[in-house]
C-alpha cells in the first residue's frame, strides 16, 4: 500500500501539517525539520496525490510560464530557469507560447478554463497592449509580467533596463575604435518597448561619443531571427561606406548579420564588428564567438517565482518592478588585438 501524509509524520517524529508544509514548498519551516521529513519522503518512497492537495488547499503546485516562442534560444533559456526556480520551492510549470498573436494573448489572459489548472502565471507578452491587461483583473489569478513593456505599475514586473544595456553594447564598439555603427532590430512602428529602448540606449551612446547617426545605418527587423539579421546585414554591407560595426537587438539577429558579412568575402571582427544582446549559449561556441550583454535570466527566474510565491500568499500586495543586472561579454566578434 502506498505510503500516506500520516506514515511520513510517524516516520519524522513530526507533525502532518509540517510535513504537508515541507510537501507544498512553505518556506518558514526549519532546516532540520525540512531535512527529517525529505528523509522519511525518501525512505518510505512517498508520493504526494495532487488531487487531494487541490481540494485540501485550493491550489495545484503548478504555475504557467507564457513565451512568445519557445525555439528562440533566450525564452527557451528563461525557461530552464523558471522551471529549476519553482522546482526549488515545490512548484511545476507549464510552458505555452503565443506566438506573436495578439488573440492568443488576449485568450491566455481572459481564459477563464486555465485559471483553475494554475496557481499563477508568469507572463512575457509582445504585442500585448496595456489597457489589455485590464481583462486580467477578472480572473483573480496572480500575475507576474516578464520582458521590457512599459506597464503602468499595476503589475508586478520583472525586466532589465534595455536603454542602459543598448548603451553599454554600442559604448564598446566605441571604445574598440568603431565609428560608422549600424544597428539591426529597431521597429519604430510598433508599441512593443525592447525594441524602442534598445533603440534609445544605441542613439544615447553615439551622442555620448559625438558619433553621427546616420538614418541609413538603422535597419528594421520585423523579427529577431537569424534570417532577418542576415538580410539586414547584406543590405547594410552593400552601403558606401560601409559600417565598420553593426550593433544587433538580439544574439540570432547578430548571427545572421555575421554570416552575411563572411559571405560578403569580409572578416569579423578586422572588417565588422559585431555585437548582440542576450548571451544564450550558441554565442560561446560561434566562430568567431559572440560578445555580447550578458541578460542574468537565472535572476529573472528567480525573482520572478519569488515574487509569484509571495503574490499567491498574499494578493494584496503591492505591486513592484524589479530590474535585472546585465553585463558586457566580451568575445571574439568584437576583440581587438
Amino acid at each position: 500500500m502506498p505510503a500516506t501524509l500520516r506514515d511520513v509524520a510517524e516516520r519524522a517524529q513530526v507533525s502532518m501539517r509540517t510535513v504537508s508544509n515541507v510537501v507544498s514548498g512553505y518556506t518558514h519551516v526549519s532546516e532540520r525539520m525540512r531535512t527529517k521529513v525529505l528523509a522519511a519522503i525518501d525512505e518510505l518512497d512517498y508520493r504526494p496525490n495532487p488531487v487531494a492537495r487541490t481540494l485540501r488547499t485550493g491550489r495545484t503546485g503548478m504555475l504557467a510560464l507564457v513565451v512568445p516562442e519557445i525555439d528562440v534560444p533566450y525564452f527557451s533559456e528563461l525557461a530552464r530557469d523558471v522551471i529549476d526556480a519553482a522546482a526549488e520551492v515545490g512548484y511545476r510549470v507549464m510552458i505555452d507560447q503565443t506566438g506573436h498573436d495578439h488573440e492568443r494573448e488576449r485568450q491566455l489572459l481572459t481564459g477563464e478554463d486555465r485559471t483553475m489548472l494554475f496557481d499563477g502565471l508568469l507572463f512575457s507578452p509582445l504585442v500585448t497592449k496595456s489597457e489589455l491587461l485590464d481583462m486580467h483583473g477578472a480572473t483573480r489569478m496572480p500575475l507576474i509580467l516578464l520582458g521590457e513593456h512599459d506597464f503602468d505599475g499595476r503589475y508586478d514586473h520583472v525586466a532589465i533596463d534595455n536603454v542602459a544595456a543598448a548603451r553599454d553594447a554600442v559604448g564598446h564598439l566605441i571604445e574598440t575604435g568603431r565609428t560608422r555603427i549600424a544597428s539591426i532590430g529597431s521597429q519604430p512602428l510598433e508599441e512593443y518597448s525592447t525594441p524602442l529602448q534598445r533603440s534609445a540606449g544605441y542613439e544615447a551612446a553615439l551622442a555620448d561619443a559625438g558619433v553621427d547617426l546616420r538614418p541609413e545605418y538603422v535597419v528594421t527587423a520585423a523579427h529577431y531571427s537569424r534570417a532577418d539579421g542576415y538580410s539586414a546585414g547584406r543590405a547594410l554591407l552593400a552601403l558606401d561606406p560601409r559600417p565598420d560595426a553593426i550593433f544587433c537587438f538580439s544574439d540570432l539577429l547578430a548571427f545572421g548579420a555575421m554570416r552575411a558579412v563572411f559571405d560578403a568575402g569580409l572578416r569579423v571582427p578586422e572588417d565588422v564588428a559585431v555585437i548582440g544582446i542576450d548571451d544564450v549559449d550558441e554565442g560561446r561556441y560561434s566562430r568567431p564567438s559572440l560578445s555580447t550583454i550578458s541578460l542574468d535570466t537565472q535572476f529573472i527566474a528567480r525573482e520572478s517565482v519569488r515574487r509569484i510565491i509571495d503574490r499567491i500568499e498574499d494578493p494584496a500586495l503591492p505591486a513592484t518592478e524589479i530590474v535585472a543586472p546585465h553585463k558586457l561579454v566580451v568575445r571574439e566578434s568584437t576583440a581587438v588585438e
